[in-house]
């Protein structure tokens, strides 16, 4: 299993800035892909940013050239540095691992999520 905890939520005005951590339980070494996801009230939850393991790195079209993911593999943490925040990124955002075990059964894990709010 692996233990996600997700910080560095919090209020900003629109253009500002947030850095969001991902603590792993484990190495993330061990963990197929990591990503970040994102939640609003009534909406769907959709995918931010996505870190596969070794090296390849997503984003959706609506953060790209905004936001960046990046990862610290001596304190097993993954980052979403979130630059030129909008009104529409409001939400919450969750962390997922994905692990891939000999088996090739794929096990998803997910964090409690941490909320930005983004304001005018």
């Amino acid at each position: 299993q692996v233990q996600l905890v997700e910080s560095g939520g919090g209020l900003v005005q629109a253009g500002g800035s947030l850095r969001l951590s991902c603590a792993a339980s484990r190495s993330i070494l061990s963990i197929n892909v990591m990503g970040w996801y994102r939640q609003a009230p009534g909406k769907e939850r959709e995918l931010v940013a996505l870190m596969t393991n070794p090296g390849g790195i997503g984003y959706a079209d609506s953060v790209k050239g905004r936001f960046t993911i990046s990862r610290d593999d001596a304190s097993n943490t993954v980052y979403l540095q979130m630059n030129s925040l909008k009104l529409e990124d409001t939400a919450v955002y969750y962390c997922k691992a994905s692990v891939t075990r000999a088996t090739m059964t794929r096990y998803d894990y997910w964090g409690q999520g941490t909320q930005v709010t983004v304001s005018s």
